[in-house]
């Protein structure tokens, strides 16, 4: 136990180190494959912060719901009765079974092991030839939840400041697209062979986009065109610009300018969201480790048309699938490198290309040095 402690101190001091270096430079590799580290970053930053679990628009209506997971906790997220989105505990208060799977609608939720019942605020409704047991002591947990964007956000500590505060340059960039008020297409969950640091950073530096996506992004967001826009304690951001002579993206909303139209935002929003934001689709990827060499991530799409033909959607759907498996395929590789001896913290790009990145390292190591 004391060796484990003075290890995590000294990456502790590592990480002061970083912040006072002006060089600009990745994390050291270790970073990324040391397993108490990892439980480290569990405890004292992302259970401790706003995390992603989906988008309001996957549960527009009073009984709509979805099951997932973050970071080993079962979830349930609902619109309740009166339109509120609540997260619960996914976890019946009688003997632990999990009580719902997968998304869709209903009354009140009902445990397939013995038929306990809970109202969609959680609240027990019955529990079978045991009404004495029918008390608050066996409500459902609920998480703290804050929307924004129309993301869905939880705070497992359940005492973080607000998160939207901490965005507000942000809040500014993406005020014209009107993300609340875009409609849900598709959701999946899997899990990559990389350290979700890894994924983040990989999803926010525009400097791979022409080599490693040459037919899919390559000529729709050059890495030339990459501009970096701003930055603040909650969020890193840049924009992917479209050459010239790329085709109109489709159905919009009129608030957009010509410059927004002319390019997608890409942000992180900190520390575990990244999405990507164009004229008509969003993105979005949200991120929790696994183990120190998997990351999982939900991953969803909504578009600004509502009336957007099935075919055209799978379509994106399956351009986003073939982005994923060529990132996939190299972070892969990234992960088995970061084990060699001769693995190090290396220079990043200028900042168009690179600097957010360094935004996502200097907020990490600030989270985290203390």
């Amino acid at each position: 136990m004391r060796n484990l402690e003075a290890n995590i101190q000294e990456m502790q001091t590592q990480l002061v180190a970083y912040c006072e270096n002006k060089k600009r430079l990745s994390l050291p590799p270790h970073f990324y494959t040391n397993k108490p580290w990892l439980t480290h970053e569990k405890e004292h930053l992302l259970e401790t912060q706003w995390l992603c679990v989906g988008r309001v628009d996957e549960i527009p209506n009073p009984g709509d719901f979805f099951a997932t997971e973050l970071l080993s906790q079962p979830l349930i997220a609902v619109r309740d009765n009166t339109g509120e989105i609540a997260v619960l505990s996914n976890v019946c208060r009688h003997r632990n079974m999990q009580l719902a799977e997968g998304s869709g609608s209903c009354k009140h939720f009902i445990c397939p092991y013995h038929a306990w019942s809970y109202h969609l605020d959680g609240r027990l409704l019955a529990a079978p030839l045991m009404n004495e047991q029918q008390s608050s002591d066996c409500d459902l947990p609920r998480y703290a939840v804050e929307i924004w964007q129309g993301f869905i956000l939880v705070n497992l500590a359940g005492n973080c400041e607000p998160f939207s505060p901490q965005l507000q340059k942000l809040n500014t960039l993406l005020a014209n697209f009107h993300c609340d008020q875009l409609q849900h297409v598709f959701v999946e969950e899997e899990t990559w062979p990389a350290n979700w640091k890894c994924l983040i950073e990989n999803f926010m530096e525009g400097y791979h986009l022409s080599r490693v996506h040459p037919d899919t992004l390559g000529n729709r967001t050059p890495t030339r065109l990459c501009e970096k826009l701003g930055d603040g304690p909650g969020f890193t951001a840049y924009k992917a610009n479209y050459p010239q002579n790329a085709p109109s993206r489709g159905i919009h909303h009129p608030d957009l300018s010509e410059d927004e139209l002319a390019g997608s935002l890409l942000f992180c929003a900190f520390p575990a969201l990244v999405c990507s934001v164009s004229s008509d689709v969003l993105v979005y990827l949200s991120l929790q480790p696994t183990d120190v060499d998997h990351v999982r991530l939900r991953w969803g799409m909504s578009v600004y048309d509502d009336k957007m033909p099935q075919d055209e959607i799978e379509q994106r759907v399956a351009l986003w699938r073939q982005i994923n498996s060529e990132d996939r395929a190299k972070l892969a590789k990234v992960q088995d490198a970061l084990y060699s001896h001769h693995a190090h913290s290396g220079p990043l790009a200028p900042d168009d290309f690179e600097g957010t990145i360094y935004d996502f390292v200097r907020y990490f190591a600030k989270k985290l040095s203390i």
